[in-house]
């Protein structure tokens, strides 16, 4: 069973960072493609970043450049840093596994999510 559980969102000032953590139990982490959504008021939940088994990592036009997804296989856990915020980055963000390493697209679970709060 696909176990998934953020932290490290809060609230941060245009321009400042922040890092937030996955923590995945109950599969074969290291054999998973991740990813991070995340979703903002009134809007859908976009992919913001993944990173395939093998560690090729993906972002949406939006975010390259200021965030980056990493990876500790021995840790189970992912991280999004996130650089340069700015006030569109507001939303909830969510862990995801994809059981396909090469990231199908399809998610097999999810987290419960963490707000990230950008103030101007």
């Amino acid at each position: 069973q696909v176990e998934l559980t953020e932290s490290g969102g809060g609230s941060a000032q245009a321009g400042g960072s922040l890092r937030l953590a996955c923590s995945a139990s109950g599969f074969t982490y290291e054999t998973f493609c991740m990813s991070w959504f995340r979703q903002a008021p009134g809007k859908e939940r976009e992919l913001v970043s993944r990173i395939s088994a093998s560690g090729v990592d993906h972002y949406v036009d939006s975010v390259r450049g200021r965030f980056t997804i990493s990876r500790d296989n021995s840790k189970k856990t992912l991280y999004l840093q996130m650089n340069s915020l700015k006030p569109e980055d507001t939303a909830v963000y969510y862990c995801a596994a994809d059981w396909n390493g090469w990231c199908s697209g399809s998610q097999d679970g999810w987290g419960q999510g963490t707000l990230v709060n950008v103030s101007s």
